[in-house]
């Protein structure tokens, strides 16, 4: 099997990229390097099943290239990040939703098998926990730019709806949801690598907002193999999985938790949301998926637990940190 990740350099693109060689598939990618990184990828360059071109899902005529030579293509390339949305928002729309036209109507001419990443963000501040997949949505004002990107994702996840109803087309949705591990960086506002990084330093973790906000943090690797799970199952086409972890925490609790863990004296120092990103931002309470669909469909389970989790980026970062 030949594949084609979108933002295959990324955080969770170039973990997917690791499994998917590691069961055999050829792995071509695809990474602007806007936000990914060539050095999660530079480990397996050299491998001969796999394929690195520098450029953007925007390009009709590269994508067309691509596409014609994959069996299916996992969708990852996009604007992710609160820091990220909020900092540029022309960015993240253009991004989210021209790439996944230019995605869908290539794989359409094609006739090849898409999984369309889509995110938590989706459901807004819909306060019916835990989330299921066909719950209605409910974001804040048109003011606040971080609605941008959950409005983004929307729209990608209705054209992929659009494909798949109006052309037969085979689409996969994956709303992710927070998700953690190794070559994670806290540049675009990702909570986890920061506080590890403020703990191991001994400097002050800072929380925003009261921390009582919740959620619930995936390993990457669990991630990665439910996505290839649902794009080798004949029968997961036309419908929209929540994937992740249902293990939820309180933000503060999460910053105790690193602190404990890495042995730190750090301290606690809570942050405005409005001092923290320069502008006011609107957060929602608690973010908790509802995995039954996914489990019913290919017997998807978390396998790391979240303090495993923090245990291994722990490892990861000591050496660039210490």
């Amino acid at each position: 099997m030949k594949a084609l990740v979108t933002g295959g350099a990324g955080f969770i693109g170039s973990h997917l990229c690791e499994r998917l060689l590691e069961r055999g598939w050829d792995v071509a990618v695809i990474d602007d390097l806007s936000t990914g990184r060539l050095s999660n990828i530079e480990h397996i360059l050299d491998n001969q099943r796999f394929r690195f071109v520098q450029g953007s899902v925007r390009h009709p005529k590269v994508m067309e290239s691509l596409v014609s030579d994959c069996d299916a293509i996992f969708h990852l390339a996009a604007a992710v990040g609160v820091q990220l949305i909020v900092d540029r928002p022309v960015h993240t729309i253009e991004t989210n939703i021209h790439g996944t036209e230019v995605v869908l109507e290539v794989a359409n001419r094609f006739k090849k098998k898409v999984l369309v990443a889509s995110t938590s963000e989706v459901y807004g501040k819909n306060e019916q926990v835990p989330f299921h997949e066909d719950d209605d949505t409910l974001w804040g004002s048109t003011r606040f730019s971080r609605w941008s990107y959950a409005c983004s994702k929307a729209i990608d996840e209705f054209l992929a709806f659009a494909y798949h109803d109006q052309f037969g087309l085979d689409v996969i949705i994956a709303r992710i949801f927070n998700t953690i591990g190794p070559r994670q960086v806290g540049q675009y506002g990702m909570v986890v690598p920061r506080f590890i990084k403020w703990a191991l330093k001994n400097e002050p973790v800072l929380v925003y907002g009261d921390g009582q906000q919740s959620r619930c943090f995936g390993f990457v690797g669990d991630v990665a193999d439910g996505l290839i799970g649902l794009i080798s199952d004949d029968k997961a086409a036309g419908r929209v999985y929540n994937i992740g972890s249902d293990e939820e925490i309180t933000i503060e609790g999460l910053a105790d938790l690193v602190i404990a863990k890495t042995h730190s004296t750090s301290e606690k120092r809570f942050v405005p949301y409005e001092q923290a990103y320069g502008k006011e931002i609107d957060d929602m309470a608690r973010r908790v998926p509802g995995l039954e669909r996914i489990r019913g469909q290919i017997g998807y389970e978390p396998k790391v637990n979240l303090e495993r989790t923090l245990d291994i980026i722990i490892n990861y970062f000591r050496e660039t940190v210490e």
